[in-house]
């Protein structure tokens, strides 16, 4: 049989398998896909804007501010990570004409435009560039103007542990490094453990560069549980972690490393920081509550499974195909969301991302169902090297893929998951969102209103 033939037969074969299990629920549609399907793609898109919205830092910084001492010298501001222009913004807005000086640097593409007063810089993630280096020795210049009186308005979120760092090794060691930790699938926790240990601003070190100024932090936390000392790797807070953490992290992935980057891992970091007031303005929790509210908002009965998730992308979506298995039989339409981060153990040379991975992960599974759909998004628009926010999959997925001659296991297994999806319209684009709370993940389940034809059983 030809390739012409062979494609033609699966698509058609296909279509019966779909048809039959229409008719076998006591419905039959038309469309091959379903419009179901499309119904909830489209329910998928508005989920994560409302769930994203809900979490734009603007109105977490201005009620941060609102507390916050007068100042009695000069007020500077810093921002670092994926949401540092936004923060930034909302920040300068509110504080009208308050801040001398101010620099913010943020990931290439999150920059929305000038704001006056403040220099902004794009640079590499997640990994450090040449960009990432000037502008850091930027932000160190800057305090070496400070007194007694100023206070720096050090405004944190995801991603700063890659764009503020002024390395005590080599550049090109780092990114080595850097680049080790993401492809043996180190979590957020290991990896800055060992990267607070090889920078000279990182684990409290920047909060002791600003002595004997204070520094007023507004944090919103990409890692699961909000230690502070571990997000973007804890400039201006003391470090928890040991010299031994950092060495047994290093033996357990095999590192490569120079005699001097080990010796730098068995030096202590800072244990006490006493100049710096921290407020947490937003979370993983914050974004799984705002995806609640949205689901309920389009009739789903909605429960929150986890904002705590931390395993394997690939068990991430199994796991919750599995959960969508179990509830097929439901007479409600429900919603089951689990926020956090995964991690990718990278054995191919795809492209793809945690989120991509986590959802066509799940397609195995979705096979199985009818009228359900889960998708995965990162809070701040990007997944992996990629253009994409996260993925898309439903009950469809595996058959449309079939027809492209892929399978998926083979794609997984090449951590291709981008190519994949985008054959499938799975991929979700939002562009940066100027926010960065870890992820959310969503399952739906609908049970569809609308009856085509009934199949009158004798």
């Amino acid at each position: 049989m030809s390739a012409e033939l062979t494609r033609i037969a699966c698509q058609i074969s296909c279509a019966f398998d779909l048809k039959r299990s229409r008719q076998q629920t006591g419905v039959f549609e038309s469309n091959l896909w379903g419009e179901d399907n499309m119904t909830l793609r489209e329910e998928a898109d508005k989920i994560i804007k409302e769930a994203i919205t809900k979490v734009l830092p603007d109105e977490a910084v201005k009620q941060a501010l609102k507390n916050r001492k007068p100042v009695k010298g000069k007020l500077y501001l810093v921002a670092v990570g994926k949401a540092a222009w936004q923060m930034a913004n909302a920040a300068a807005n509110i504080l009208n004409g308050q801040i001398e000086k101010g620099i913010v640097i943020t990931k290439y593409g999150h920059i929305q435009g000038d704001i006056p007063g403040i220099e902004c810089f794009e640079a590499g993630h997640p990994v450090p560039d040449t960009n990432t280096f000037a502008a850091t020795q930027k932000v160190i210049e800057l305090t070496e103007e400070l007194q007694a009186d100023d206070q720096v308005l050090f405004l944190l979120s995801g991603g700063g542990s890659a764009l503020f760092e002024k390395p005590l090794i080599s550049t090109e060691e780092l990114s080595d490094i850097t680049k080790q930790l993401l492809a043996c699938g180190a979590d957020i926790v290991e990896m800055n453990t060992i990267r607070k240990r090889l920078s000279a601003v990182k684990g409290g070190k920047f909060a002791g560069l600003c002595e004997p100024a204070a520094i007023f932090a507004i944090v919103l936390s990409d890692i699961v549980g909000d230690p502070l000392d571990m997000i973007a790797s804890g400039p201006a807070y003391a470090d928890s972690s040991t010299a031994s953490d950092a060495i047994a992290i290093a033996e357990k992935y095999h590192l490569k490393l120079s005699e001097k980057a080990r010796t730098l891992l068995e030096m202590e970091t800072p244990k006490a920081v006493t100049n710096v007031e921290t407020r947490i303005t937003g979370s993983v929790r914050n974004l799984c509550l705002a995806a609640k509210e949205a689901c309920e908002k389009l009739g789903y009965e909605s429960m929150i499974l986890t904002d705590a998730l931390q395993c394997e992308a690939k068990e991430a979506g199994a796991f919750l195909a599995a959960i969508a298995k179990t509830h097929q039989n439901t007479d409600k339409s429900l919603a089951f969301i689990a926020g956090g981060e995964t991690i990718v153990h990278v054995t191919g040379k795809g492209l793809g991302g945690r989120n991509q991975e986590l959802a066509l992960a799940a397609a195995e599974g979705l096979a199985a169902c009818r009228n359900t759909a889960i998708f995965s998004v990162g809070s701040d628009g990007t997944d992996g090297p990629t253009d994409a926010a996260g993925g898309y999959c439903d009950e469809n997925t595996k058959r449309k893929l079939q027809l492209e001659g892929m399978d998926v296991y083979e794609v997984l297994k090449e951590n291709d998951a981008y190519h994949a999806l985008k054959k499938t319209g799975g991929l979700i684009i939002t562009g940066a969102t100027g926010t960065n709370v870890n992820d959310v993940a969503v399952v739906l389940i609908r049970v569809s209103s609308k009856i085509v034809c009934k199949i009158i059983q004798p």
